[in-house]
């Protein structure tokens, strides 16, 4: 081939990562809007929520409180044990106010810069998944990516966009041995959300073990940049430089393994809610429903070769299904951490070396955070852990076509959920 052939194949193959990247963030993102925009003002008023009206303020709630009062009147902090919006890290809202001086209201500013961030991250993930696994792993990575319901918070206006494209962009910059780029993303991505410090011992960590140069530890710690500017900024204004980790008191009051919240949840799920709160059985369905899911699915596995490939996965999905509408949200956050860390140990030799240790530094972060409230959000945050699903889907195609149908399912209602000012992880 010649060298115009060559070039012209590049292009071509750019094109075709692109629009698929594209492709998978646009239609996502228009499930997303019409869950919110079209369906949702179309229901009653749910009890403890809104019926929303059309308009950008669906966007703009829960966090997003947060991150417009830092961005219009700045931060505020006391150290009363209570919460406080200095626990919101600032390059997020910081970038929000410098576009809002062009005369452009908080919500419109919020909304897209998050969406494209969130963008970003997902072609950078396609390109970055690629030229370590191929493009197989590549498209259903960067599907995962797109179509987890927790991805709504990449649209609200939240930081998971900014935060997955800056902490993707620092790991593809370490895997390439790109220190300039490493330390420039990874000082951003610790400015822009507390998950960020994960990444300091998942670059050391690798840099050691991959005995690199002197650079790459320099470059690893120069990630912390991000952290200490905020640091010294709560030093300089409240006279204390951990006052973004105190603020977290409001929500968090200990740090460390939450064993009665983790103990709650598997209640709930085995259980039931409200048989754990009045600690007797008061529901029998639930947990009758729960054992015959149980007994099922041993069955499944057991009789698999008599029944076949196809009644046992789509049995599989419809158990997977009812237990989901039985257990609901403890179910998801137990999954998507537990399962995230099982992912990680099964791929460990096929994962590169720093996506796998940032993604256990993560989840250990989150296991010792105090709290088991919007696991499977911060986990989403983590991208190891989608490129880790990608990676398997790839290899099993027939289970990935309906995992993604039961991610759009969730998606549309967990953006129901937001708009309705119901909680939503």
């Amino acid at each position: 081939m010649n060298e115009a052939g060559t070039i012209d194949t590049k292009k071509a193959f750019l094109n075709n990562a692109f629009i698929f990247a594209v492709g998978m963030w646009l239609i996502s993102r228009l499930v997303i809007l019409i869950a919110m925009i079209l369906i949702a003002p179309l229901l009653p008023a749910p009890p403890g929520g809104v019926a929303p009206t059309f308009g950008w303020g669906v966007f703009d709630y829960w966090d997003s409180v947060h991150y417009r009062a830092i961005a219009t009147t700045g931060y505020e902090y006391i150290n009363d044990g209570k919460g406080h919006n200095v626990a919101f890290f600032p390059l997020f809202p910081l970038i929000v106010r410098g576009i809002m001086l062009l005369g452009l209201p908080f919500e419109v500013v919020g909304t897209l810069v998050n969406n494209f961030a969130f963008l970003g991250a997902i072609i950078i993930v396609y390109f970055w998944v690629e030229e370590n696994h191929g493009k197989s792993a590549a498209r259903w990575s960067s599907a995962v990516l797109a179509w987890c319901p927790f991805s709504l918070f990449g649209t609200v206006i939240y930081t998971e966009g900014l935060f997955l494209l800056l902490s993707t962009a620092a790991l593809r910059a370490f895997d390439k041995k790109q220190y300039f780029w490493l330390a420039l993303c990874g000082a951003l991505a610790t400015a822009t959300r507390p998950t960020g410090i994960a990444l300091i011992p998942a670059f050391l960590i690798v840099a050691w073990r991959q005995r690199r140069p002197l650079i790459a530890y320099v470059s690893s710690l120069a990630t912390a940049v991000g952290l200490l500017l905020f640091s010294l900024y709560c030093w300089i204004r409240f006279a204390d430089p951990l006052a973004f980790v105190n603020a977290q008191r409001g929500w968090r009051q200990n740090v460390g393994f939450d064993w009665q919240g983790w103990g709650k949840m598997l209640m709930q799920i085995s259980v039931g809610t409200a048989n754990w709160k009045h600690g007797s059985i008061v529901d029998p369905l639930h947990p009758l429903l729960f054992l015959i899911i149980v007994a099922s699915g041993f069955l499944l596995w057991r009789f698999r070769k008599k029944l076949g490939e196809v009644k046992v996965r789509y049995g599989f999905c419809l158990l997977w299904l009812i237990l989901w509408l039985v257990a609901g949200d403890p179910l998801i956050n137990t999954v998507a951490l537990v399962g995230g860390g099982y992912l990680l140990w099964h791929l460990r030799k096929q994962l590169s070396l720093v996506t796998v240790i940032y993604g256990f530094c993560g989840l250990g972060l989150i296991l010792n955070s105090g709290g088991t409230w919007s696991i499977g959000r911060i986990a989403y945050g983590i991208v190891s852990l989608a490129i880790a699903l990608g990676l398997l889907l790839s290899r099993y195609p027939r289970w990935g076509y309906p995992t993604i149908g039961f991610f759009t399912i969730f998606l549309a209602s967990l953006s129901i959920r937001f708009a309705q000012h119901l909680w939503a992880g």
